[in-house]
């Protein structure tokens, strides 16, 4: 049985990521809840632990470039079919959180709430936060006028501040209204971004 879930639908900036993991029965972790409800220290924690002690974890994304061709939808589901083709060993069910199910040719079920449910999705949400996290400081260091290490590409203050000032740059999801509002139309009708 393997849990999938996935961290990002909503940032403006920046991948979508999802996570496969089929845990081990016989090596237990202990604390495995929803990512949202523990502390970055705690998910650190799990994370490795998680990678030690599952069978297997898949990881993968969906680039901005396919959030915006895609939409935000479809994207999420590319990045949860990645992540359970990238496991090494085939699994006999996918359990996946939220009311909707990626395109895998593998029994599926969709588990309203089943972050905070099913280890194994528990799991998974933990992974895909911890990786997304991690590419947002990488992501701070190209671009630390956005502040991304802080508000990993959600709409805060600061961030929607620093669009105004700064315009979008390249991580940036050019259709997401916030991020639209800084963005032109160039001369042959296509789109810019104000700034880079």
């Amino acid at each position: 049985m393997a849990g999938v879930d996935e961290a990002g639908r909503g940032p403006l900036a920046g991948p979508v990521v999802a996570a496969a993991v089929i845990l081990d029965d016989s090596r237990r972790i202990r604390g495995l809840a929803d990512s949202k409800v523990l502390s970055p220290l705690q998910r650190e924690r799990l994370y490795d632990q998680i990678c030690e002690k599952a069978l297997c974890v898949s990881v993968a994304e969906a680039s901005v470039a396919e959030i915006d061709t895609l939409n935000i939808y479809h994207a999420t589901m590319l990045a949860m079919k990645r992540a359970v083709e990238g496991l090494r060993l085939r699994p006999a069910k996918v359990l996946v959180d939220g009311n909707a199910l990626p395109r895998i040719d593998v029994l599926a079920e969709a588990v309203v709430g089943g972050d905070a449910k099913i280890k194994s999705i528990s799991a998974a949400s933990i992974l895909a936060k911890v990786h997304r996290d991690r590419l947002c400081k990488t992501l701070h260091e190209e671009f630390p006028q956005y502040g991304f290490a802080a508000h990993k590409g959600y709409s805060t203050p600061e961030h929607l501040q620093a669009l105004k000032t700064h315009g979008a740059c390249r991580h940036h999801r050019r259709f997401f209204s916030p991020v639209a509002a800084t963005m032109t139309l160039a001369p042959d009708g296509g789109v810019t971004v104000t700034r880079l």
